[in-house]
């Protein structure tokens, strides 16, 4: 299924003081969602944010927000994350023991069904959630912190993906989340993959927010990759 380009900025690089300003100031760089990284300390080695932190920021933009749960036992706390104003809400196949019955708990509340994979993880492990899934998540660094370096070994996954998700014959979005830069872009996007997650990319761009998206979505257009 075709559709436009979308970047998500991961506000796991922004300034945690001005989380509000942030999602704002990405919205006015032409972003089309907002991406929370939502770590646990537990599932990953990191800690991030809660629902009432995001809640916190939901005024401030117009953006979607998508929630990435890198998380234990996410089940009791779906709900949370929904009504904190989390249009899209993503699991990991490696944290849930029901993951097909966790997903579709996602969308009887109304949210977008996400589904996530680390980079060890066979594509093959989504197939039979397929049926209640609208986004899958291939992880492009092992997660738990931002600016780890892009595994391109992860661009075959993608294209497996991309065949289920064909042979589906549902609409579903395939994403990727990690090291996503303008050198990276073009592999994931020729792969198959539609949604781009990136953090250091974007807040650490010297001309700023607005023209690494651009960057981004030119890298997309390419049919070859021109070197930077």
């Amino acid at each position: 299924m075709d559709r436009p380009i979308q970047i998500a900025p991961s506000l796991l690089t922004a300034d945690f003081a001005r989380l509000g300003d942030e999602v704002a100031t990405m919205e006015a760089a032409g972003a089309d969602r907002i991406h929370w990284d939502v770590m646990d300390g537990c599932f990953v080695p990191n800690l991030t944010f809660g629902p009432d932190v995001v809640a916190s920021t939901r005024a401030h933009t117009s953006l979607p927000f998508d929630v990435h749960l890198m998380v234990v036992d996410p089940d009791p706390m779906i709900g949370r994350w929904v009504e904190a104003g989390c249009g899209s809400v993503t699991l990991h196949v490696e944290a849930c023991t029901h993951l097909h019955r966790a997903l579709g708990a996602i969308a009887e509340l109304g949210a977008r069904a996400g589904v996530a994979l680390n980079p060890a993880t066979p594509a093959g492990h989504i197939e039979h959630v397929l049926d209640v899934v609208d986004l899958v998540l291939v992880m492009s660094v092992n997660p738990g912190f931002g600016g780890q370096r892009y595994l391109a070994s992860m661009e075959p996954k993608i294209a497996q993906i991309a065949e289920l998700v064909a042979r589906s014959g549902r609409d579903i979005e395939i994403a990727v989340d990690g090291g996503i830069s303008a050198e990276t872009i073009h592999g994931a996007w020729a792969a198959g993959a539609e949604t781009f997650v990136s953090g250091s990319a974007l807040y650490r761009h010297p001309d700023g927010a607005a023209t690494a998206i651009r960057e981004l979505r030119d890298r997309c257009s390419e049919r070859e990759l021109i070197p930077l």
